[in-house]
């Protein structure tokens, strides 16, 4: 059985008018799936008034507080005084926002207690994962 990390959070909201909106989000680390993190925003927090998650690599979020990170559809990168910037790129637009640095390493600090950084690998099912995909593909 695993033990999947679920921490709250809140973010505030980076939008081009002058106020800040502050929103309430989750992290999520699954060590079945250790190489990602999963951030959900709630239904009222979105356009589209539906939950939505984004999953990216745990190694963008430690790198990220410390120094920019990422090219692709998830960017995260240090602001100020104890706040990181995630940037989340859609066809529809980018999405920013605010959140604690501490938060943010509070909650690697609880996945690396779960699966070390570099020993991901280890809690891969590779013999169960191939099996499905081969079973799927008949």
């Amino acid at each position: 059985m695993s033990t999947v990390i679920e921490q709250p959070v809140q973010v505030r909201l980076i939008a081009s008018a002058p106020r800040m909106e502050t929103v309430p989000a989750t992290l999520r680390y699954d060590p079945e799936d250790p190489f990602a993190v999963h951030m959900a925003f709630p239904a009222p927090a979105t356009l589209e008034g539906t939950e939505v998650s984004w999953e990216f690599a745990r190694e963008l979020l430690e790198v990220g507080i410390e120094a920019p990170a990422g090219v692709g559809d998830v960017r995260v990168r240090p602001y100020g005084y104890d706040r990181t910037v995630l940037e989340f790129h859609a066809r529809e637009g980018v999405a920013m926002v605010h959140i604690r640095t501490s938060e943010v390493r509070r909650f690697l600090q609880k996945a690396q207690l779960l699966v070390p950084t570099g020993r991901e690998h280890q809690y891969l099912d590779m013999d169960g994962d191939l099996a499905a995909l081969l079973r799927d593909a008949c």
